[in-house]
């Protein structure tokens, strides 16, 4: 499941170009079979229309999705159409190579620009702080080829305060707080598995996260048919856009920075609720390299809070553990332990807290 940065920069390969034109063709590759058009970056997106073999594309940006293994390469990008649509760039043929794509931002391609406006030029630093070893200046206003986000030192810039660091083509990382960003894209962290489909079936879903839930049990001890529920009912079966795109199956938010094992936080719409009524805003959640990121996470976070204190002194019962967070303030539903409870004996998951 987890995606090395080295093969992530070697699926973007290419000589790095400031825009996509004459000199760089792209065409499809999809031999027997017509190629997809879809409304985003994975499978189980909303078909739009095909593409015969051989078919000229007008590419105008790219987004991090779902990894395909095509017939040209396997990778995570998908490529959005001047025309509208993506296609997986597996089934992609690049001439002469592929080229460094702008990332797509909510209506175009954004390209990001070092520190306009800045008194002096941008330092590419040697890892994601003010400490690290200075490689080179930037210009003001020139260009930037970035390929992932970086969790680093929190930088108050000309632009914005952020700890996210951008990794560049060329090598290096600046600090995103001093890059204007045309279009805010959605990038991934760096090392980040690609966003994932929901599984077929729920027995495919709990074979995707059981060893991850065993992983967090062996250094935590908390019984993975309990973590394995509370993914299925937290999650929609894998189905939400932070479990999808962040591996977050839990809803953990980020208060102000992603922990020791999160690779970074974002932000997305959610629902909170008050006393009075619920209402709809934002909110930072922790963004994960891949599942086994959040259910180790997930363990760490009810070690490490001490009104959880008490379900870890039952010994092996996961329905009184299940029984006991919740009582200790876990969740507001009045039934969430009862749904835990019928998850767990529904799907026999206390098979997988045997060691």
């Amino acid at each position: 499941m987890a995606l090395a940065l080295a093969g992530t920069l070697a699926a973007l390969g290419g000589v790095p170009v400031e825009a996509l034109g004459a000199t760089v063709s792209s065409t499809v590759h999809s031999p027997g079979a017509p190629l997809n058009v879809r409304t985003g970056g994975a499978n189980d997106s909303k078909r739009t229309g095909s593409l015969a073999d051989g078919t000229a594309l007008q590419v105008s940006c790219q987004i991090f999705g779902q990894q395909i293994n095509g017939t040209v390469r396997k990778t995570p990008y998908w490529l959005r159409l001047g025309g509208g649509g993506y296609v997986s760039d597996g089934f992609v043929r690049w001439n002469p190579s592929r080229p460094q794509v702008p990332w797509c931002g909510p209506d175009a391609a954004t390209v990001p620009l070092a520190r306009p406006g800045g008194a002096s030029g941008l330092n590419v630093r040697s890892v994601s702080n003010t400490g690290g070893r200075e490689l080179r200046e930037i210009r003001n206003g020139e260009t930037l080829h970035v390929v992932c986000q970086d969790w680093g030192e929190a930088v108050a810039g000309t632009q914005r305060s952020s700890a996210a660091w951008n990794k560049l083509a060329e090598g290096g990382y600046v600090a995103d707080a001093n890059v204007m960003w045309p279009s805010s894209p959605t990038l991934p962290w760096c090392g980040q598995a690609p966003p994932t489909v929901p599984a077929g079936t729920p027995e495919a879903f709990i074979a995707r996260v059981a060893e991850p839930a065993r992983e967090g049990m062996r250094r935590f001890a908390v019984p993975a048919s309990v973590t394995i529920a509370q993914a299925i009912l937290e999650s929609g079966w894998g189905s939400s856009g932070l479990t999808r795109r962040d591996h977050n199956y839990f809803g953990i938010k980020c208060f102000g920075t992603p922990g020791e094992t999160a690779v970074g936080c974002r932000s997305y719409e959610t629902s909170e609720c008050n006393k009075k009524d619920c209402f709809r805003t934002r909110a930072s959640f922790r963004a994960y390299r891949n599942a086994s990121g959040s259910m180790v996470d997930h363990g760490r976070f009810l070690t490490v809070n001490p009104r959880y204190a008490p379900a870890f002194t039952l010994g092996y019962a996961p329905e009184r553990f299940a029984r006991a967070i919740h009582k200790a303030g876990y969740a507001t539903s009045p039934t969430y332990a009862d749904n835990l409870i019928y998850i767990m004996r529904h799907y026999d998951l206390t098979r997988f807290d045997k060691i």
